[in-house]
Order: structure tokens, then sequence, then C-alpha cells
């Protein structure tokens, strides 16, 4: 039976039990509901602080690809690429998926040497990624300026998708297998006794449950904290523009990005253009503004690459925020200190894309299966002294 869910200005009161409490309602904790359910695990409740897919899941780029440096990382992303694929049939809802490929723009031989040693392991899992020509890197892309690279990695079958309409479905699907979802229900603490979780307590109830998985996204080290867990995890504003209409329209294009600078760009619905830069300026906190001024470090960058872009007209944007860790990978595991704490958090940007994956991962880890993938690379103690392996492929 469906769950009633809370209306935008008067939340339910939240169950007094549950099996499962997962904080947090963006792409990671829907997908993790969504495959909790269909294993049949009852008593399901996802708790979110506004409305699903406020946080970071509102405003990413919505890339999908498997071109990454780490074979974990590879293997993520590839289960995830299947899971996209098959989105429409399960769990059952259109996310826009254009499989137009990711194409990554190398300035120098080092760069180069990055992504050919990326490419060979790849090619090892079935990634059909593979480095290409300057001039043929302006075929599939004809913004790019050629003769400011020495060569481009593309993988096609990578491309983007619309984040909102996969939490969405998700959320559908799981509330027709019996979750409850709460909106608008802030976290505001977590009882525990001798490492045992007790209860989560929110302004509209307390639940008493025996687990509780943190998919908080950017505020996942405060959600942390609460259970006395320690989640590394750091907010950093991102921001991304978008054009309008252009006349002509664009060209159908991969998702192009300049490893060097960060830019990156692809098509907008409305046939325009979505642009974005990692700004080296901006430091770590909640800021969610959109600002113009990264725009001038954007327009530096895509004179370089792809000098019509830097000519085009900014109508619009979106600030969000990534979720950082030290190495750039996601934290996904159960804490050591306080049993049945589990945590899919960190993912430094490609949560979106791994979503599918890591609610697969959670669903197992939650029912002691043996997962797809080894996690334990990703635990949150991996930094406790040890060394770690950050990942390239990112911007």
């Amino acid at each position: 039976m469906a769950s009633t869910t809370a209306s935008a200005d008067a939340p339910v009161p939240v169950p007094e039990q549950a099996d499962v409490v997962i904080i947090g309602g963006g792409v990671i904790g829907a997908s993790i509901a969504f495959h909790l359910a269909e294993a049949g695990v009852a008593r399901v409740l996802l708790l979110e602080r506004d409305r699903p897919a406020s946080g970071s899941s509102g405003k990413p780029i919505g890339g999908v690809r498997a071109q990454f440096s780490d074979p974990l990382n590879i293997r993520l992303g590839l289960r995830s690429l299947d899971a996209w694929r098959d989105f429409v049939r399960r769990p059952g809802a259109d996310i826009g998926l254009e499989n137009v490929g990711y194409l990554f723009l190398l300035g120098n031989d080092s760069e180069l040497a990055t992504f050919t040693e990326g490419v060979e392991v790849q090619n090892a899992y079935g990634v059909p990624s593979r480095i290409i020509t300057p001039r043929a890197a302006q075929d599939l892309c004809p913004y790019v300026d050629p003769s400011g690279i020495v060569a481009a990695a593309f993988s096609p079958t990578d491309g983007y998708a619309l984040p909102r309409s996969a939490v969405a479905g998700y959320l559908r699907a799981a509330r027709r297998l019996g979750v409850t979802v709460r909106t608008r229900c802030p976290v505001t603490a977590i009882d525990t006794a001798d490492g045992t979780l007790q209860a989560v307590r929110t302004p509209h109830g307390t639940v008493r449950t025996h687990t509780v998985i943190c998919c908080a996204g950017a505020w996942s080290g405060a959600l942390g904290a609460m259970a006395g867990v320690e989640l590394p995890v750091t907010p950093l504003r991102r921001q991304i523009a978008f054009t309008g209409p252009l006349r002509p329209a664009p060209p159908r294009i991969p998702f192009t990005l300049d490893y060097d600078s960060t830019l990156y760009f692809h098509n907008d619905a409305a046939e325009g253009l979505l642009m974005g830069l990692s700004d080296p300026r901006q430091q770590p906190g909640f800021q969610r503004e959109f600002s113009r001024e990264w725009l001038d470090p954007f327009r530096t960058a895509a004179a370089r690459r792809a000098p019509a872009l830097a000519r085009l007209p900014v109508v619009d944007g979106w600030a969000g925020l990534y979720e950082m860790t030290p190495d750039r990978n996601a934290l996904i595991g159960e804490a050591r200190n306080v049993g049945r704490f589990l945590y899919a958090t960190g993912f430094s940007g490609h949560g979106f894309l791994q979503a599918p994956a890591v609610g697969e991962l959670v669903r197992d880890l939650y029912l002691g299966r043996e997962p797809f993938l080894d996690i334990a690379p990703l635990a949150a103690t991996r930094f406790d002294g040890r060394a770690v392996r950050p990942e390239a492929h990112i911007i």
C-alpha cells in the first residue's frame, strides 16, 4: 500500500517506529529506498529536511559515465549506466537519458599519459573509451579549437540525464512498494546507547529504530556527528549557467570537458547550452546563491578551448553543493563504533551517476548479502593514516 506523504505546508507526524530510517531525499537516498523496498524490506522511512532533490540532486550537471581512473569507480559507473538505460522499465520513469558520450579535452602530454593509462584500464572492464586526435574531437564537438589540445578521450556510451526526474521516479516506485516518505522533516538528534542506535528525533516526532542510513550529501558531517560518527565531507559550491535558446540551435554534441581548467558544457533541452566550471577561488561552505563572478574564469577558459562559448549570452544559472572528501571518492559503509549506522555520501560530484549501483550496494550491506563490488576501500575510516588513491578523472 502506498504511503501518505507530507504536504508542503503541513508535515505529517513521523511513524513511531521504523526498521530503517534513511536520512536524505536526494538521488542516493531515493535509490536506496527503492532497492530496499524492492528486496522486501519493511517499514522503511525516508526523511528529507526540505523537498526531494532540493539539495545537490536538484542542481547537478546530470552526467553519467564510466570514464574513471580507479577500477572501483569504473565498475560503479558501468553498473549504473546499465540501470539508467533500463530506468523506463525499472523502476519506471523517463529521465531524459542522452547517450551522447563524454569528451575530455587534453592540453598536454602529461594529461594524455594520465588518460591513456585510464583508457587501458577502462577497456579492460569493457568501457569502449578511446584516445582520439584533436581534429576528431572537433568533428564530435565543433566548438572545440583543435589547435589548443594534443588529444582527447572519448567514450560513446556516456552522456547525461535529468536528476530530478530520476529522484521522482525512484520515490514513486519506492512509495508503491511501501516506503514512507516525510518531507520538510529535518533530523534534530540521533539517540544511541552503548554503540547501538535507539531513535531519530525530528520536529514532528521521534522514530524508534536500530538502523540509520545517512545520505545527507553536503550535510552528512553534521548528521554523522549526531551519532558520534566521523564523516569527512566538506561542502563546496559549484555553479552552472544556461545560454537560453540559441539561433541557430547548437549541434548535438558530447558532454565536453576541458581537463585542465574544468570547463564543461553540453546541450540543454531549451535548444541552448549548459555550461560550467569549478571556480578555483571558491571557498568551502554552504553558499548556494548563483553569482555571475565565476563567469570571468569560465570565459577565460572557454577562450582557450572553445572560443565561441566565451561570447555566448548567459540568461540564467544555478548554484549547488558538491560534497567533497579528501580523495574525491565516495564514503560507503557501516560505522565501526555505532552498529547499523550506514552511510553513502561524499561523492564529490559523481553521486548522480553512481546512484543506481550505490542503491544496490547499501541494500546488500543492510541485508548482509555479498555485493557485486568490495566497498571496503570506500570506508570513511580509510583516512586514518593510510595511503589513499585519489580519483584522477574528475573535475
